[in-house]
């Protein structure tokens, strides 16, 4: 397992006081492990949750944070005078809020700029494709361009930032790809989807990574108003590579079933939203191979590179963590 253990060259402090917004999400839980897993003083803003509420869960994540160390507050983001409040307590602001939320990160800049002038580094939403240098189908293009609205805001607002472009969420995407049932409703156990010939490359990085690589990022002096890139060379994989990979390890012959890139438009543009947006990121992802699309400048920091000891998952650890425990299926933000 990854190991939250730094370089001895990183210029961050543990005594940090982060905030995570979003904190309840398929995401934000990584977060809220990273910060308590390198000493940070963590805090969480969520929804109220009612003690009588109809989802157990909600409750238990409660209970199960908070008995790690974490302090909740619950409000919504419309409000204002409470999120300042909030705001006004910590050292970062990490958001983990999801694709339909993004412009609701005006409102936490709002605080931000409204608070006391305490905010060492904020980290919006950023999960994802690496917004200013990729761009793609409509559906997608307009979540990129939400992406984009948000920096330029936290930028006129002088506001610290780390923009973090963590490509896709491995153990995500390594049960979508490997067990399709989205755009075929016929698959057999061996069928296994493959968009366009397959041998674009993404980047599949492990999601506890990605949230230990953020918060290294969001409490380090060399990462303020950069972008970091992870780009693990372990973690840069076809869909071609990825079968041939779990077919040696599980000695499955495996049937690949090729969608057309044309068959993914005309889905980007007939289904209706938010149903037309998976296309277009797949499109985007695995056949435009967008996420290794540009060359790194020296304004950029790569994450593998930055943290040279910490031990990432590459996707072949990944693989064979999906042999002991297969993964059940989840949903979770492109």
């Amino acid at each position: 397992m990854p190991t939250a253990t730094g370089s001895s060259t990183e210029k961050s402090s543990s005594s940090n006081r982060i905030l995570v917004i979003g904190a309840s999400g398929y995401f934000g839980k990584h977060l809220l492990r990273a910060c308590i897993s390198m000493g940070h003083p963590t805090f969480a803003y969520v929804r109220p949750v009612k003690h009588n509420s109809e989802d157990p869960s909600k409750l238990n994540f409660l209970n199960e944070f908070r008995s790690l160390g974490v302090t909740f507050f619950q409000g919504e983001l419309d409000d204002t005078e409470k999120l300042v409040s909030v705001v006004g307590e910590v050292d970062v602001v990490i958001s983990a809020l999801a694709v339909p939320q993004h412009l609701d990160q005006l409102k936490i800049i709002t605080a931000i700029k409204q608070a006391t002038n305490n905010i060492k580094r904020f980290v919006p939403s950023e999960f994802g494709n690496e917004a200013d240098r990729v761009s793609g189908l409509p559906p997608f293009q307009a979540i990129l361009e939400n992406k984009k609205k948000i920096r330029r805001v936290i930028e006129a607002a002088g506001i610290p930032y780390t923009y973090v472009s963590s490509n896709s969420f491995a153990a995500y995407f390594v049960d979508y790809l490997l067990h399709p049932r989205h755009l075929n409703t016929t698959d057999t156990p061996n069928d296994v989807t493959i968009y366009g010939n397959g041998e674009a490359k993404a980047v599949l990085n492990y999601e506890e990574d990605v949230a230990v690589y953020t918060v290294k990022a969001a409490t380090d002096e060399r990462a303020a108003n950069r972008v970091l890139i992870c780009w693990p060379q372990g973690n840069i994989v076809s869909q071609l590579d990825l079968v041939s990979s779990w077919e040696k390890k599980t000695g499955q012959i495996l049937n690949r079933i090729h969608i057309p890139e044309q068959q993914l438009i005309q889905l980007s543009l007939m289904l209706p939203f938010p149903e037309n947006v998976p296309p277009a990121i797949l499109h985007n992802i695995f056949i435009k191979g967008d996420q290794m699309s540009f060359r790194l400048t020296e304004d950029d920091l790569e994450a593998s590179k930055l943290y040279p000891d910490y031990k990432y998952t590459s996707v072949n650890d990944l693989l064979d963590i999906c042999l002991v425990n297969p993964p059940k299926p989840k949903l979770a933000s492109f």
